[in-house]
């Protein structure tokens, strides 16, 4: 009879997870042994970067990935990145190795003691099999809860002696469906309110992005003639920045978007969330006189949002509806502009030592490549990236960030849209913009990058603070907080410890020939650049 193991990993092959991302410890080892040569093992140093890595493939596949951590403590270590796998609605079938069988009443060491308790809130569902035979029916069960929507990840706590048990060549493989269909009706009565409304307004999310609707959105856009707002926090462009409709990204509190959406009586909010919050700033949670309809694949969005109607079903498959059911809107008189982007010359006409950000992003702008993939985490410069061309995302599945605030995330997850760009043969170079503070998060991803030949170009700000926390305590009146100051790090020494190239430099003749070079060669290359102190308000002009 075949092994719980070849049973598990002839499933695995039939789905098309063949790739691990890990940090293998002892009650691992059993399924780890005699790893099969079709796989791929991508070795991790800490289970932030584990998960954000597997976080990261995973979206630029567009597929499950297996995340293989240590037991409890493993998955302790994870649970801030699984947070924002969570609220990035990516599917992972996250398995942790547990004791052996025969020890678990006595609770041995290293055991997880309530393993389907431990990873919640954070995973769609959490289960230990009830005996071995049960594994590969959990593997198939997982990976339907993991690509049903909303697509998240799962967990399975996997005691280390199933492996080696014997069962029947049980086959439960099946197929399952991964987008819900709106319900036609009420998809019928939302294109006849958007028909009605006088002035509407679009307000789009990471699942359009996930639904592959980057020209639907467009299109939608164009015959609603309606201007388009990012919703606050969201994950992914899924709309051309340098269009004529492009508005903006929300701010993230109730009174400022409400006062951004003043003057529209109609605001459709398309696979994002009403709204993400932060900080509190009170005012109206819509604007005077204004309806608010939202298309969701998720019923508990729809159920937590602050206001409006809702309609739970695929993002691309409801906009392909409304286009189905909408007629052509005069365009405006007068035609809106798009968003202002500042000249790089004029931006660098003078500039001192330390640049600004800004001034940094400008003199990327002049050299990036006509099609890269941004990963941003540097959250006191968002303001400032939006206004250079740098920051301009004309092209689908090229920026992210994650949806949950946890640092930590953006540097694995770079690495992990990396090996999706090397594995697809896309071979768009990935350049991450990371803060000196967040860089001390999860550095240790930039040796899984160099071990698996990555290209992928860490720009690392350096302001020696957490500038996004100053900018906090000035909107919260919070004086002398201590610990926000980050004296003495070398950044360029942490990135050549873990085997990459890399560099600090200041002018902009430096930056711009460290970039185009880091950009030519394949591989790994951290930049480190000082740049000035200016605190910016957080919900004010950048």
């Amino acid at each position: 009879m075949p092994l719980v193991r070849e049973v598990t990993f002839d499933l695995l092959r039939r789905l098309g997870l063949t790739t691990v991302v890990g940090n293998p410890g002892s009650t691992e080892e059993t399924f780890l042994k005699n790893f099969p040569a079709d796989f791929t093992y991508v070795m991790a140093l800490q289970e932030t970067n584990v998960v954000a890595i597997a976080d990261g493939l995973a979206q630029g596949l567009r597929t499950p990935v297996i995340v293989n951590v240590h037991t409890g403590a493993g998955i302790g270590n994870a649970m801030g990145a699984l947070l924002s796998a969570y609220l990035n609605k990516t599917p992972l079938i996250v398995t942790a190795g547990q004791q052996t069988r025969q020890m678990l009443l006595s609770e041995p060491f290293l055991t997880n003691f309530e393993p389907q308790t431990l990873p919640r809130p954070y995973v769609k569902w959490s289960y230990e099999p009830s005996r071995p035979q049960d594994v590969p029916g959990a593997f198939m069960r997982a990976y339907a809860m993991a690509m049903q929507p909303p697509t998240g990840p799962v967990f399975l706590s996997l005691p280390l002696d199933d492996w080696d048990q014997e069962m029947a060549a049980v086959d439960v493989f099946r197929t399952i469906a991964t987008r819900q269909a709106p319900d036609p009706d009420r998809l019928a009565a939302f294109a006849r309110r958007i028909e009605a409304s006088r002035n509407p307004v679009l307000v789009y999310g990471g699942d359009l992005g996930r639904s592959q609707a980057w020209d639907a959105g467009i299109a939608l856009a164009e015959r609603v003639q309606a201007p388009v707002w990012f919703g606050p926090f969201t994950e992914n462009v899924p709309f051309p920045q340098d269009h004529p409709l492009y508005a903006g990204v929300l701010p993230a509190a109730v009174g400022p978007v409400s006062q951004a959406l003043a003057g529209h009586d109609l605001i459709v909010v398309v696979g994002a969330p009403v709204f993400r919050y932060y900080p509190w700033v009170p005012g109206d949670t819509l604007p005077a006189g204004a309806e608010l309809l939202q298309v969701t694949d998720s019923a508990y969005e729809a159920a937590k949002s602050v206001a409006g109607d809702s309609l739970v079903g695929d993002a691309g498959l409801a906009v392909a509806g409304l286009l189905d059911r909408l007629g052509q809107r005069p365009a405006p008189a007068s035609p809106r502009p798009a968003g202002a982007r500042e000249d790089a010359q004029a931006l660098l006409a003078g500039a001192g030592e330390p640049l600004t950000a800004k001034q940094v992003f400008a003199v990327l702008s002049q050299c990036a490549p006509e099609d890269y993939v941004l990963v941003n985490e540097s959250p006191s410069n968002m303001g400032e990236l939006s206004q250079t061309r740098f920051g301009t995302i004309t092209k689908p599945d090229s920026y992210y960030i994650m949806a949950s605030g946890a640092l930590g995330w953006g540097m694995p997850a770079a690495v992990g849209l990396a090996l999706a760009e090397k594995r697809t043969g896309r071979g768009r170079p990935v350049v991450a913009l990371i803060g000196d503070g967040s860089f001390q998060y999860a550095p240790q991803s930039i040796w899984t990058a160099v071990q698996h030949g990555a290209h992928v170009v860490f720009v690392v700000l350096r302001n020696e603070e957490y500038g996004i926390l100053k900018a906090f305590a000035l909107l919260e009146a919070t004086p002398n907080v201590p610990g926000l100051d980050l004296p003495g790090l070398d950044i360029a020494s942490l990135g050549q410890g873990y085997g990459a190239r890399a560099c600090r430099v200041a002018s902009p003749a430096a930056i711009e020939a460290a970039f185009r070079q880091a950009l030519a060669e394949p591989g790994v290359t951290v930049i480190e650049i000082p740049i000035d102190k200016t605190i910016h308000k957080l919900l004010g002009d950048g």
